[in-house]
């Protein structure tokens, strides 16, 4: 459907440009505009018409979420280790979405088990969860010391006297010391 709109959008902006005269910034801008407002009227169109007849799933649940692989429910493909990149390139939807439209419950990944269970192993190997509570550690010290070092700042300048009256003080007699001199 995404060369459609291509093609749709080359074929307005063309009969647009040729009646009115852009230049090679405004026919960009045009292009996006134009490009831009198909895809909403296209989304907004299909939630109306098409996908009330698609919202049955292509494939049920439990053959949708294998261990090895997952399968898309709208349009049945399957192989794949994870839906996310799937969903959002294909049928430009969210993952929310997709949950709510097929009733899977948050508990559910959209991944295959044994992808999400290498992917815990391997990043126990690396001691990453260690990296991160240290990380973690390592950034609240830094706020506790940020919210700390203004509060003892005040502290310090209000005991300490202004060095601004002191300087004042000590221009004046500065100034008559000096004697003054007239030249001729």
């Amino acid at each position: 459907m995404a060369s459609t709109l291509l093609e749709l959008t080359a074929n307005i902006v063309s009969s647009h440009a040729s009646v009115s005269e852009m230049s090679g910034e405004e026919l960009l801008q045009e292009l996006q505009k134009v490009y831009s407002a198909l895809q909403k009227l296209e989304t907004v169109t299909g939630e109306t018409g098409e996908e009330a007849e698609v919202k049955a799933p292509a494939i049920s649940l439990k053959k949708a979420f294998q261990p090895d692989q997952v399968s898309c429910m709208i349009c049945g493909k399957t192989g794949m280790k994870t839906l996310a990149r799937h969903l959002a390139q294909v049928h430009n939807m969210k993952p929310g979405a997709y949950r709510k439209q097929f009733g899977i419950p948050s508990t559910q990944a959209l991944t295959a088990k044994n992808f999400s269970e290498a992917r815990r192993k391997m990043a126990q190997e690396r001691g990453l969860a260690d990296n991160l509570a240290k990380a973690r550690a390592v950034r609240a010290a830094k706020i506790k010391a940020k919210t700390a070092a203004p509060e003892s700042a005040v502290k310090a300048a209000k005991a300490a006297p202004k060095p601004a009256k002191a300087a004042a003080k000590a221009k004046p007699a500065a100034t008559k010391a000096a004697p003054k001199t007239k030249k001729a």
